[in-house]
């Protein structure tokens, strides 16, 4: 399994062990189809897609969003859960920010992580670009919220409640979890798990373990520990996103 260190999706705890909702369910549908043994194999995210090509594992086990361009060099499962945007705030979110319309409209500072697709969205949405600070992490975002540098910091939900559970953030809280529009139309994301080009037997038969997981209520089960609830359950396929 390759993976990038990125909690809630996949990562090597403190002791050493492999961790994560895409694991989890990665094992799960890989016993059922006769895999016993698994080896992670952590990398930087930039290099997960060169180190399937170059075997050095099997399957990216991160979950990487599905898009066009991935799509070329990848053959994605269906996604196994929706990405959701959020905002971390100064407790008490006093400018009512709940939306990247309201981050406009105010002419608020946004902080986002370096090329994260936030940006995209924010700009889209009429955030000058002039207002909008990159960061590290989104530990680096809570930061720069406490040190009233920016008045929020834009993420995928899931990421930024991972981030929270630290604690060691009092002042900052995070708005509820919400799916993006651009020109009022909804910017639906998902990820999924990757496989080299032509393994089209072995994508389709953890697809169809995928589904069967989807359909029991047993996919939310296994990702609830990690913080994914209903709403991050999704019914998006990957030739959908493979065609944005």
């Amino acid at each position: 399994m390759g993976i990038a260190s990125e909690p809630p999706y996949a990562s090597i705890n403190s002791q050493g062990e492999l961790t994560g909702e895409a694991p989890a369910v990665a094992k799960a549908i890989f016993q059922r189809l006769g895999v016993q043994r698994f080896e992670p194999v952590p990398v930087e995210f930039g290099a997960l897609v060169p180190g399937l090509h170059s075997f050095q594992y099997d399957v990216i086990v991160a979950g990487m969003f599905i898009n066009k361009a991935r799509c070329q060099a990848v053959l994605f499962s269906d996604p196994d859960y929706e990405s959701k945007d959020g905002f971390l705030v100064p407790k008490g979110n006093p400018k009512k920010i709940a939306s990247y319309e309201d981050v406009a409209k105010g002419g608020l500072r946004m902080g986002t992580g370096i090329g994260y697709a936030e940006i995209d969205y924010a700009v889209g949405n009429g955030v000058a670009k002039g207002k909008i600070q990159t960061y590290g992490d989104q530990i680096a975002g809570m930061e720069a919220l406490e040190a009233d540098r920016i008045d929020c910091f834009a993420g995928t939900a899931l990421t930024m409640i991972e981030a929270l559970k630290t604690g060691k953030h009092p002042k900052v809280e995070m708005t509820h979890p919400f799916t993006p529009q651009v020109d009022g139309k909804p910017q639906r994301d998902g990820g999924g798990y990757g496989f080299r080009i032509g393994e089209t037997k072995l994508r389709d038969a953890f697809n169809g373990e995928l589904h069967k997981m989807k359909k029991s209520g047993e996919l939310l089960r296994i990702a609830r520990p990690f913080g994914f609830t209903e709403e991050f359950m999704t019914d998006l396929t990957a030739k959908e996103l493979c065609a944005r």
